[in-house]
């Protein structure tokens, strides 16, 4: 090989390590600007398009390092927080931990006992907002589906069976508002099907029971847990199920639809507001939160198993302040390409 064509090959080689580390601090740059939109606009369409971007962003390059970034439930994290700030809804604030680096959110009045992040699906992209004791997925969160969709079983399993024995029904119920909150600003401002599960409020809304059959022996135990007290119990009209009046004209049934063939049994709750959600029911009466979690083989709200793996409800029991409950483990997604998918308990 002549000197000419040696300084040709090393001019090559040069060239080529200088165009990889221009490109390794191109993609830097592009970081750093999806960064600086993410933490600083005002666009909740410019804030989900930089979420997006940065999911989709790599930064592995063999002659540029990046060895201080943040991972991608950290964006999901940063697009909740930001989302509430722009709307002066508080509740949720976030810190950083020194060691990891990563983004845990706090939220008042848990603040103290909790910390609840994103864990990402590797399998089919989205991500879980989930509590960091025992992994619950409140919900699952998916950007490029536009989709949010609460678990019914992790809400009952978290709030109801391990924390109403530690805070009051109000402190539970000012957790979960932030969570509420984002779900519906990005249905408004961003066009997501949302599904809110137990915590919609509506009065059409029905809470479709997992199985099928419900022995009356069931609504039975809810008409001896009432007898001494200033509830009614009363059955419906067509006799197909009971409505349990409750204060504050709050009615709770649980019922069928006689005309459909099906006869799916259901909770309804209903109010002249429309503010209380089923959620709302079990948190705030001792009564029937005992009813349901006693006899939550027959009584599991149906939560969608295409999103949330199913785990058997009946192996949690209450926690009382000196008990945890048992730990069960983090259930997987199973995503699907539609955004209405089958249902299964909670």
């Amino acid at each position: 090989m002549s000197n000419n064509q040696m300084i040709s090959t090393a001019a090559d080689r040069v060239r080529s390590l200088s165009d990889s580390i221009a490109q390794g601090l191109e993609v830097g740059q592009r970081y750093v600007a999806l960064l600086n939109q993410l933490t600083s606009t005002k666009d909740p369409k410019e804030l989900l398009a930089a979420t997006e971007k940065l999911e989709g962003l790599s930064l592995e390059n063999a002659f540029v390092k990046f060895p201080q970034h943040y991972q991608l439930a950290d964006y999901y994290l940063l697009l909740m927080a930001r989302m509430l700030e722009l709307n002066n809804e508080s509740g949720l604030t976030i810190e950083e931990n020194d060691i990891h680096h990563q983004l845990l959110a706090k939220i008042s009045p848990m603040e103290d006992q909790e910390r609840f992040t994103f864990e990402i699906d590797p399998r089919n992209g989205g991500a879980f907002f989930a509590e960091q004791h025992h992994h619950e997925p409140l919900f699952y969160l998916n950007l490029k589906h536009q989709i949010l969709k609460f678990s019914n079983r992790a809400l009952v399993d978290f709030f109801i069976v391990r924390q109403t024995q530690k805070f009051s029904d109000l402190d539970l119920q000012a957790v979960v508002q932030p969570m509420i909150k984002f779900a519906l600003l990005l249905e408004k401002q961003l066009d997501f099907v949302i599904d809110l599960g137990i915590l919609e409020t509506g009065n059409g809304a029905r809470f479709r029971l997992q199985k099928p059959d419900l022995p009356l022996t069931i609504i039975d135990r809810l008409f001896v847990k009432t007898t001494d007290t200033d509830y009614m119990l009363l059955s419906l009209p067509q006799n197909n199920g009971a409505e349990l009046r409750l204060d504050q004209n709050v009615r709770l049934q649980l019922a069928f639809d006689p005309d459909d063939y099906s006869q799916e049994w259901s909770f309804r709750v209903l109010d002249s507001e429309e503010r209380v959600s089923f959620f709302d029911v079990l948190l705030h009466y001792p009564l029937i939160r005992e009813w349901y979690l006693d006899n939550r083989e027959f009584l599991a709200v149906r939560t969608d198993a295409m999103i949330f793996a199913a785990d058997e409800p009946e192996n949690l029991t209450m926690t009382t302040p000196d008990q945890p409950a048992s730990q069960i483990e983090q259930p997987t997604a199973d995503l699907v390409e539609t955004k209405e998918a089958e249902e299964k308990e909670d």
